[in-house]
């Protein structure tokens, strides 16, 4: 399976051994709650869909890398304690909480759930002297004399043999104690999180046309050769930066990160047209103005991976903007009640320092979950700081009391306004990436692999639910009847032959 499909399945049973009776107990007894063992090739996503499987229950997540721990740290320190059986006094060997059981436990008490997933990476890597300890775990929960609190669901995670010469290949009883998924590394199922990331476009765009180059990974006369989704994007985040800062981004940067010299100089080669095609089609003028004649029959005369590449970078451009506005939206819906409790007090300075106070709380506790999305950090800091900048600006201002819920009121109009400025500035954008694509590919595939784009991004697919886009509907509606057309005209051409046949 991909993982998207692993996702989806840690996530239906982590939910189903949370599930409890009418008395409060898990339906699943903790002894017959097998963990789960994700076994695939390292850099395909097994660490990141753990955080987005806490995030989307609403749960803690607690990781741990086995093969940095001893013997002594998960099992915890031997200690002599005294005990007395039948009258007389013993000296006992007792252990210390292991450092991993402990970590669950701080991590409840700083977020204040107690619901979650332990996450075990390279389990299949531990050492020699923790190895026996293992299978205890696996069935019972125990690290030496402490269980996993109830309510914490393990997951595990290890690489082939092939990818890691300190790999112990699991014996038969082991196994038995696992529910075992086998992940390979897939493009498609990668390309849409990528998109929803905001992975860089020239990374995009090039695994686009070289598909074949996402995950790689061979033994050379050199050494080990290798390119992994998580290389793909450590180098989307650097490029940006870089890009930022003006820097140069030659091989020996792009080397860091993919360890493929035939894959470095193919995408750096790449990552140069890609600029070009940038400049030569003048992109921003071409979105906020439309393009020109010369734009149009340039793209008309493209080769088909020119033609890829422009309509990644515009459906990049948009789709940024289009997500800054949701994101907009959706702080401006929590601050729309927050300004609602806000009229119906009279001290608003100190309403909003509680409100400022119980939410930075509020954020903090996520943090402690380890499962908090970058999103829901974004918009909770933004809440926090258009707080922060209104209490500062009525002490300022020197704002009265009565009319700070003008104040108040006032800035958050501004927000408001500034939102619904920069979505109508997407929606030109929109507009015109719409009629470029429909003047210059109307003979292609471009339009449908741009309404295809639009329909399974999350942010692009709910900005056009909140704003509507009238080009969207038309060409959607397009494509649907053509769509049906095709269907119809092969179950005549299906009926016919039956006949034939007949």
């Amino acid at each position: 399976m991909n993982i998207k499909e692993a996702k989806a399945y840690i996530k239906d049973s982590v939910q189903v051994y949370l599930k409890k009776d009418e008395f409060g107990d898990y339906r699943i007894p903790v002894v017959r709650q097998r963990p789960i063992f994700l076994l695939g090739a390292p850099g395909i996503g097994k660490t990141a869909i753990m955080e987005q499987i806490a995030s989307e229950l609403g749960i803690a997540l607690v990781s741990y890398s086995m093969t940095h721990h001893t013997r002594q740290s998960a099992l915890g320190l031997p200690f002599i304690t005294k005990k007395e059986y039948n009258g007389k006094t013993y000296d006992v060997s007792e252990y210390t909480m292991s450092e991993i059981i402990a970590s669950i436990y701080e991590t409840m008490e700083q977020s204040g759930v107690k619901e979650g997933i332990l996450f075990l990476d390279e389990i299949n890597c531990v050492s020699e002297t923790l190895a026996p300890s293992m299978l205890q775990f696996l069935q019972y929960k125990v690290f030496g004399r402490h269980r996993v609190p109830e309510g914490w669901v393990i997951v595990t995670a290890g690489n082939p043999p092939e990818y890691n010469k300190s790999v112990r290949e699991f014996d038969v009883v082991t196994l038995d104690r696992l529910k075992v998924l086998s992940v390979e590394a897939d493009y498609t199922a990668w390309r849409s999180y990528a998109v929803e990331k905001g992975i860089h476009g020239a990374v995009l765009n090039f695994l686009e046309l070289k598909q074949e180059y996402f995950y790689h990974m061979e033994t050379t006369a050199k050494g080990r050769s290798y390119v992994t989704p998580r290389g793909w994007e450590d180098l989307s985040e650097i490029l940006r930066l870089y890009e930022e800062e003006k820097l140069p981004i030659d091989e020996s940067l792009v080397g860091q990160y993919l360890r493929s010299e035939t894959i470095v100089k193919e995408f750096c080669v790449y990552y140069d047209l890609y600029n070009k095609y940038r400049m030569d089609y003048d992109i921003d003028t071409l979105l906020s103005e439309g393009a020109s004649d010369e734009m149009v029959k340039k793209a008309k005369e493209a080769a088909f991976d020119e033609r890829i590449s422009l309509l990644g970078m515009l459906l990049e451009e948009v789709q940024q903007d289009m997500k800054n506005c949701v994101e907009t939206a959706d702080y401006l819906t929590v601050l729309a009640g927050i300004l609602k409790k806000g009229k119906e007090t009279e001290e608003i300075s100190r309403f909003l320092e509680d409100t400022e106070k119980a939410r930075r709380n509020i954020l903090e506790e996520k943090e402690h979950t380890n499962a908090l999305s970058d999103a829901e950090r974004r918009k909770e800091k933004r809440i926090l700081r258009f707080l922060e900048e209104v209490r500062a600006g009525l002490v300022r201002e020197n704002i009265s009391a009565q009319e700070s819920f003008a104040y108040l009121k006032e800035k958050f109009s501004e927000r408001t306004a500034l939102m619904q400025k920069e979505s109508v500035s997407a929606g030109e954008k929109l507009r015109h990436l719409f009629q470029f694509t429909e003047t210059a590919f109307s003979d292609g595939n471009e339009m449908l692999i741009l309404v295809t784009e639009l329909t399974v991004n999350q942010n692009s697919a709910r900005f056009i639910g909140m704003f509507g886009s009238e080009d969207y509907q038309k060409y959607n509606q397009k494509l649907l009847i053509s769509e049906r057309r095709k269907e119809i005209k092969q179950e005549v051409i299906g009926e016919l032959l039956q006949k034939m046949l007949l």
